[in-house]
Formats: C-alpha cells, structure tokens, sequence
C-alpha cells in the first residue's frame, strides 16, 4: 500500500469503524428499555452480556444493529429475484429511473438559466432572487401540491416524482454554471475582444470551457438531490414500488430493519450516481485537454 493511498484509507476506515460503534452503542441504549420490559414480564433475570445480545435481536427494534441491517439488506439485494416486490434492486430501479429524469430537466433548466443570467442584465436582477428564495420552501410542502395539481390533469406516474427531483436539482446547477460562465479573468475576456471576436464565439470558446469543471461539480450536489427528490416525491403518491415507497411500507409496519435497509440502498445509489458523474466529469476534462493530477 502506497504511503497516499494509505493516508487515504487510515482516515476513513477509522471514521467508519467510530460509526459502527456509536451505532451499535446507540443501538443497546434505545433498545434497552424494551427489553427490561419485556424481561419484567416474563420474569427473566438476563446476565450483562445476555442482556446486551438480546437488545442487538430484537425483531422489531427501535434502533436495528448494523448486522440485522447488513443481513437484511443482502436477503433483500442478493436472495430475491430482482422483479420481486420485496427486492431493493426492484425498488431502487423504480426511483432510479424518476431520478435520472428528473436530473435530466433539472440540468438542463439550470444550465438555461445560467445562460440566461450571465447574458441577460434584468434576469441576473430579477430572477436569481427568486431561484434563491424558491428552495426556502421545503420540499415536504411542495411535493403534495405538485402531486395533486398534475393529478387533477391526469398526469400521474413517473413524471410528478421526476419534477420534484428537478426542483432540487436544478438550483445547484444553475449557481454553480453562473459561477463557472463568469469565472474567465478580464485579461482572457478582453483578449477575445480584441481578436473581435462574437458574443456566441466568446462563449462556446472561452465561458463553456471554463465552466466544465463548475459544472460536473454541482452536477454531483444536483444528482444526490434528485434522488432526495424522487424518495420524497413517492411518499405523498400512495407509491407501492421505489425507495420511498419501500420507507413508507416499513414505517406502517413497523419494520424498522427493512426501513434502514432501504435507506443503506438509498446511499448507495446516490454513491454509485455522484461516482459516475466524477468518472464522466475526468472523462470530460481528458477530452478538453486537461491533464491528471
């Protein structure tokens, strides 16, 4: 193992192994109460040790420990058919593909606006403002009333879930084009004032390239919000498939193992979609010219 490489994995596996224990800690500490009631009742008089397993088996804890969470989610990943309704790959597809929709149109309107504010001096004025303001409101309250309002036109499915992913992914990729539109220095701009060149061939020549790496960077906050967006978007739906249905199913029930399983497979995907985005945004950068680190 090289010395960087190393000093890569200390820090995090370390960071890692502190959160299994705290969870774990966490996890005796809000069970315990359960389980000396239950032992109460039952007239059971449990050693430490005993009693400390007990709070990490329960079968619908308040807190599940990380094993009973790891083996539910490879029961749920690896030992079901992936078309199965109880499969998180099934789930984790359906939010998937609102997801990817959705961060479709919320790159593509914010990079729109960007165009537009950088180009346009009243819409820098007026409509950043607004953009800023709008994701004040939170998302809980808007998801329902864009829900409603589309089924009342008979538009249901995956289209609502994939405009609330597009309304907290836009917002990043529009600040952060505008930021990278206008991060070109004065020299360079004047530069290409003076070989004369046009407004379109000042663009795609000099603001476009400099903003590719401002782009791909937010593109991976706009990605990870899209799929917030698509969960929160199946919980007001009455969804019976997708991550967030799987959440609200959980909750009902009380299955408090399934739940957290369901959100490990929600992390999971928002790591695999912003580590695709870095892969796309280096491929980018090796095609423009730029060179490795």
């Amino acid at each position: 193992m090289t010395d960087s490489l190393r000093d890569k994995f200390i820090p995090f596996a370390t960071i890692l192994l502190a959160i299994f224990i705290a969870w774990y800690v966490l996890a005796i500490a809000m069970n315990a109460p359960f389980q000396r009631d239950m032992d109460r009742r039952g007239n059971v008089t449990s050693g430490t040790v005993e009693f400390i397993g007990k709070t990490l088996s329960q079968p619908k804890p308040i807190v599940p420990a990380p094993h009973q969470v790891a083996a539910n989610f490879f029961e749920n990943t690896f030992l079901r058919k992936p078309t199965s309704n109880r499969s998180l790959v099934y789930h984790a597809f359906v939010t998937l593909s609102s997801t990817m929709l959705g961060f479709a149109f919320g790159t593509a309107l914010g990079i729109s606006i960007a165009v537009g504010i950088v180009h346009v001096l009243a819409l820098d004025r007026s409509l950043m403002p607004w953009i800023i303001a709008s994701q004040t409101i939170p998302i809980l309250a808007i998801a329902p009333m864009i829900i409603v309002v589309l089924a009342a036109v008979n538009i249901t499915g995956l289209l609502p879930k994939a405009l609330i992913s597009t309304y907290l992914s836009f917002f990043p990729v529009a600040v952060g084009m505008v930021k990278g539109l206008r991060s070109p220095e004065i020299m360079h701009l004047d530069l290409m004032h003076t070989y004369n060149a046009s407004a379109s061939q000042t663009f795609w020549k000099l603001r476009v390239p400099a903003s590719i790496p401002f782009l791909f960077a937010s593109m991976k906050v706009a990605i990870a919000a899209s799929l917030v967006g698509a969960i929160v978007g199946e919980l007001p739906t009455g969804a019976v498939a997708g991550i967030g249905a799987k959440l609200l199913n959980a909750s009902y029930f009380s299955n408090t193992i399934d739940m957290w399983a369901a959100l490990v497979a929600g992390s999971l995907v928002a790591l695999l979609l912003v580590g695709l985005v870095g892969v796309a945004g280096r491929l980018v950068d090796r095609t423009m010219g730029a060179r490795g680190a």
